[in-house]
């Protein structure tokens, strides 16, 4: 039994470091949200699951090695021998933010197909969590789509991050289309405010989470970086702050937010998520925040994820 499996993308990030001059240099490290998310999870201590593809290429075989040394389970993961690891490089700004240019035309994500999604680990699993970034293009769209309609009717609680990257999609009418696909399966929805915005036309973020919660996503999360979270579920809406860090990269932030927030509720089902009071599901929230926090001290998403220790210290540093 598996806490949370994950389908989705899993690419190499070339990360900035500090260079002379006259050229740039970067690192390798490991990317790709549903796998920086099982990561994060395992990190601190439940069990997990990919499901994916990768190139059959010196980054595919380095990037099944990181999952093996973080714990995730790796039957799921698929190799092509015709297209490359997808490639993502990083782009980071004074304030710690950060944007992508990709190398995926295709990238060897795009092209899991139905076929090779591996069904028996998501019906071992509690939790099933996917973003829309497979849903960019076939075979992987139809594969993410029925391994949710999978999980659904296995009775999973199912996680969504559409984690929107216009350079992905070709047209933001093609993005919404198919972020709203993925919706109808959510049972938990964590989105920044540009997804906001994307998916319900508004930046005001109570009318937005209404909007959301009234199609029937029960958990719906609005990340906001540095100034927290705003949450709607059925015990009541609220904002949640985050903590005061030194950040230095905030790629993978969002990602160890959502990790941290399913390692706690993986054990629950969501009749027990519908019965914690409002203090509770906030305690939840101030911890994913720290997780996601001290995610921006380091460079890279895997390797600069928190463990349970770094969390629970930085909570207790702010009391």
């Amino acid at each position: 039994m598996f806490n949370v499996v994950a389908l989705g993308e899993l690419l190499i990030d070339f990360t900035p470091i500090e260079g002379d001059d006259h050229k740039s240099a970067f690192e390798q490290n490991p990317g790709g949200a549903p796998a920086n998310v099982l990561a994060t999870v395992a990190k601190l201590g439940k069990t997990t699951a990919f499901l994916g593809m990768v190139g059959k290429d010196q980054f595919g075989e380095f990037l099944e090695n990181v999952l093996i040394e973080n714990k995730i389970d790796v039957t799921g993961l698929k190799f092509t021998r015709t297209v490359n690891t997808t490639l993502a490089f990083v782009h980071l700004y004074s304030n710690g933010d950060r944007s992508f240019n990709f190398y995926r035309n295709p990238g060897a994500d795009m092209m899991l197909s139905e076929s090779d999604v591996n069904y028996d680990m998501i019906r071992q699993s509690k939790v099933f969590h996917f973003g829309s970034i497979s849903m960019t293009d076939e075979p992987a769209r139809g594969a993410t789509l029925a391994a949710c309609k999978f999980a659904k009717d296995n009775g999973l609680i199912i996680s969504y991050d559409p984690n929107y990257r216009a350079p992905l999609w070709s047209s933001v009418l093609q993005a919404k289309e198919n972020i709203a696909k993925g919706l109808e399966f959510a049972d938990i929805l964590k989105i920044s405010e540009e997804e906001l915005e994307l998916i319900t036309g508004t930046t005001e973020l109570e009318t937005g989470a209404s909007i959301l919660f009234n199609q029937g996503i029960k958990v719906v999360l609005i990340t906001l970086g540095s100034a927290g979270c705003h949450y709607k579920y059925a015990g009541g809406e609220g904002h949640i702050l985050s903590y005061k860090v030194a950040a230095i990269d905030a790629t993978g932030a969002g990602d160890a937010f959502l990790g941290a927030l399913l390692y706690r509720i993986s054990d629950m089902n969501m009749d027990d998520i519908y019965r914690l009071t409002k203090e509770e599901f906030e305690e939840l929230l101030d911890f994913s925040n720290a997780a996601g926090a001290l995610t921006t001290t380091k460079t890279g998403a895997i390797p600069a994820l928190p463990s349970l220790d770094d969390i629970e210290k930085l909570r207790k540093k702010a009391l």
